[in-house]
């Protein structure tokens, strides 16, 4: 690739528009190469000069072609995505482009069947230089130190459900667990969720949860049983003894925090606690 080149394959570009004809736009990809972003894909009242966001890709003739759709994943993210065909090449997915994305059968870790679910990494053939995915996702995670502070937010995608929880990947770079009874809602594989850092293990295995830890999530849960006990007019029929599903659907967190949010809150004497429910104080 040239010393000239302006975007980068199967991510997200800010490219400079050179022409203007009736089929789309050429977009500036360095070194005097064109990329077409057809005319369906061109915003409105855009003119030669202009920037757009687009996304690079090969079209089905290995042309690189631009568009401004947004697919499920870009090169170097994992997505769960689903099979629409298989062939004696590999299996294609739906990942949002009229183009889909190739899984070789040597990067499937058991054979792709059509209409399944699957989780895969998209990456750069190095051989190819095209766009695929792999199924085969233990190479590309865990390779670099997890290096994470206590509480502290990240993105996740549910993968699978094991005896203990859900393996998550972390930040598109490591493997992590949500344990079972720590979960108060619905969860499915390829959901995509926040969370937040619990420990890192001696042998670098992290254990994740869903709701903020520490003296953080008391008080904003705090803040936000008093509000609701305000809309509620004093009262909310939840205790220390209600259980957990019931205090997740009001207030998406764990009994344990809601125990210690209403335990601070009737310290300062702002709510009394009662075998029916809890109040605001008088």
């Amino acid at each position: 690739m040239g010393k000239n080149i302006k975007y980068e394959l199967g991510k997200y570009n800010t490219l400079t528009i050179v022409k203007d004809l009736d089929f789309g736009v050429y977009l500036d990809g360095g070194d005097e190469l064109e990329i077409l972003l057809p005319a369906r894909y061109v915003p409105k009242n855009v003119k030669p000069g202009d920037e757009v966001e687009v996304f690079i890709y090969h079209d089905n003739e290995g042309r690189l072609i631009a568009t401004t759709l947004r697919p499920k994943a870009i090169v170097g993210e994992f997505a769960f995505l689903q099979v629409k065909s298989v062939n004696n090449i590999g299996a294609f997915l739906d990942w949002g482009l009229m183009k889909e994305l190739l899984v070789p059968f040597k990067e499937q870790k058991a054979s792709m069947s059509e209409g399944r679910w699957y989780p895969v990494y998209v990456r750069v053939d190095n051989i190819t230089g095209r766009i695929m995915a792999s199924a085969r996702l233990e190479k590309f995670l865990d390779n670099v130190p997890p290096i994470y502070e206590y509480n502290q937010a990240v993105d996740l995608l549910v993968v699978d459900e094991t005896d203990l929880g859900y393996r998550v990947i972390i930040n598109n770079l490591h493997t992590g667990m949500v344990y079972h009874n720590e979960v108060f809602q619905q969860i499915a594989k390829g959901d995509r969720l926040t969370g937040y850092i619990k420990e890192v293990r001696e042998d670098e295995k992290i254990d994740v949860s869903l709701t903020p830890l520490g003296y953080q999530k008391v008080g904003g849960i705090a803040d936000t049983i008093l509000e609701t006990l305000k809309i509620q007019g004093g009262f909310i029929p939840l205790h220390d003894k209600s259980e957990p599903e019931q205090i997740y659907a009001l207030f998406q967190c764990s009994k344990k925090a809601f125990k210690q949010a209403i335990g601070a809150l009737y310290k300062k004497k702002l709510i009394s606690i009662g075998d029916d429910g809890i109040r605001l104080a008088d």
